[in-house]
C-alpha cells in the first residue's frame, strides 16, 4: 500500500498543468476517430505492411485540415489562418492525386495503396475547398487579408521549374512524374505563408492551428520515412551517370520541411506541456527569418 508520503510526491510544475489542463472534446474525438481509422487500415486493409506509413502520413494530413475546420467552424471565424497556404497545401494533393490516381509509381505496395490512400487525399482536397470557402466568402471580414500577403504564384512557379529538372521516372511519364514532385515542392514550402501571417499578427497561434501545424510536421516524418525505406527503388533518368538525384531531391525536401518547422515544434511542444491542448501558442520573433 502506498504511504501518503509517497502519494503525496512532487510533481513537476509543467507536468502537472499539463495533466490538469482541459481537453476540448473535439480534439479527443478527432484523435480518437483517426487514430481509429489509422488502425484499421494498418490491420486490415494494409495487412501490417510497413508501405502503408505513407498512407498514414495522408491520414495524419487530413487530421490537421480537420483541425482547422474545427477551429474555423467553432469559432465562425477566419482570423489566423492563412488562405495561401491552403492554396499551396490544395495544389500539392491536386498534383500528387495527378499521379496516384491512375498510376503506381509513388504508391504504397500493399492494398492501402488500391484506394484508400487517393480517398483521404481527395477527402483532405475537398477540406481544403471547405475551408477556402469559409475563409473567403463566409468569413471574409474576420480574415486577415492584408497580412497575409505572401505570394504563392512565385512559389508554385519554382516548384514546376525545379520538378521539371530534377523529378524521378517512377511513373514513366515525364509529365506525371514532374506533377508529383511539383506536389512535394509545394507541400513543402505551404508552411511559409502561415508563419508569414502569424509574424505579421503578433505572433500568437490558435491552439487548433497548432494542432494543425503539428499534424503536418507528423505527417511529413511518416513521408520521410516512408521514402527512406524506398530509397533504392526511386530511380531518375540522372544527370550525372551513377548519381540518382530523384530520391536526394526528395529527402532533401522532406529534411527543409521539417526545419522549416523546427522553431514551431519547439515553441509548440514547450506551450503544450506548460498548458495543455487548449491554449495559444506564443510565438517570439524568432521566427524574422520567414
Amino acid at each position: 500500500m502506498m504511504t501518503p508520503t509517497l502519494m503525496k510526491a512532487a510533481v513537476p510544475a509543467p507536468v502537472k498543468a499539463f495533466m490538469c489542463a482541459p481537453t476540448p472534446a473535439p480534439v479527443i474525438g478527432a484523435y480518437t476517430v483517426f487514430a481509429a481509422i489509422a488502425f484499421a487500415v494498418y490491420q486490415f486493409v494494409a495487412g501490417r505492411q510497413y508501405s502503408s506509413v505513407i498512407t498514414m502520413s495522408a491520414i495524419v494530413q487530413c487530421l490537421g485540415l480537420t483541425f482547422l475546420c474545427i477551429q474555423v467552424f467553432s469559432s465562425r471565424s477566419a482570423a489566423g489562418i492563412s488562405a495561401s497556404s491552403l492554396m499551396l497545401d490544395a495544389c500539392a494533393i491536386a498534383f500528387r492525386l495527378s499521379s496516384t490516381t491512375w498510376l503506381n509509381g509513388y504508391l504504397p505496395v500493399d492494398k492501402s495503396g488500391d484506394h484508400v490512400y487517393q480517398i483521404v487525399d481527395g477527402i483532405s482536397l475537398a477540406l481544403i475547398l471547405v475551408l477556402l470557402y469559409r475563409v473567403l466568402v463566409v468569413h471574409r471580414s474576420t480574415y486577415h487579408a492584408d497580412e497575409d500577403s505572401m505570394s504563392i504564384r512565385p512559389m508554385v512557379m519554382m516548384s514546376l521549374v525545379l520538378a521539371a529538372l530534377l523529378h524521378g521516372n517512377m511513373d514513366a511519364s515525364p509529365l506525371f512524374d514532374t506533377l508529383w514532385m511539383t506536389g512535394l515542392f509545394c507541400g513543402v514550402v505551404a508552411v511559409l505563408p502561415h508563419f508569414w501571417l502569424i509574424v505579421q499578427t503578433g505572433g500568437q497561434v490558435d491552439p487548433m492551428t497548432c494542432h494543425y501545424i503539428a499534424a503536418m510536421a507528423l505527417s511529413r516524418v511518416l513521408s520521410g520515412l516512408f521514402m527512406w525505406e524506398a530509397r533504392y527503388d526511386i530511380k531518375c533518368k540522372p544527370w550525372i551517370t551513377g548519381v540518382e538525384h530523384a530520391i536526394i531531391v526528395i529527402l532533401i525536401a522532406h529534411a527543409a520541411h521539417l526545419l522549416l518547422l523546427a522553431d514551431f515544434a519547439c515553441h509548440y511542444g514547450s506551450a503544450l506541456i506548460r498548458k495543455g491542448f487548449n491554449e495559444p501558442v506564443q510565438m517570439t520573433n524568432d521566427m524574422h527569418w520567414i
